[in-house]
């Protein structure tokens, strides 16, 4: 006995895309100016009409012929032969500075406006000083 395959259903290759491009049913069936409960009944059907998967290849930003042609194993193996770590890059994606410098600097800043502050105190203490003689 021999088992239908279900590869061509259009409804669960719209709900795939929808959920690769991380979409809710709401946002899809506003996008459609439709209900959510009949995205639902989309995502159930197995062909949609080519008109309406038109609109829904707008709205998920792909392609009628992208809809009708997804299939997992694409995906993955696009993602497997084009994604690899080349650790050998000269790219550099750490700190461009040392933060122990800024720390420093920042020390030395703060330390500065202290001794500005208690310049400014002292002096203050003078003035009154010489008003009360």
């Amino acid at each position: 006995m021999q088992t239908k395959t279900k590869n061509n259903h259009i409804g669960r290759k719209i709900s795939r895309i929808r959920e690769l491009r991380g979409m809710k049913q709401e946002t899809l069936a506003e996008e459609l100016g439709i209900s959510q409960q009949a995205v639902s009944n989309i995502e159930n059907s197995e062909k949609v009409d080519d008109a309406k998967l038109e609109e829904i290849a707008k709205a998920l930003g792909v392609t009628k012929e992208g809809i009708e042609n997804f299939s997992e194993e694409a995906i993955l193996n696009i993602i497997g032969n084009t994604y690899h770590v080349d650790n050998s890059s000269a790219v550099n994606y750490g700190c461009t500075f040392n933060p122990l410098d800024k720390l420093i600097d920042a020390y030395e800043e703060n330390k500065k406006l202290y001794e500005r502050l208690l310049q400014a105190e002292k002096d203050k203490v003078d003035y009154l000083e010489k008003l009360v003689k």
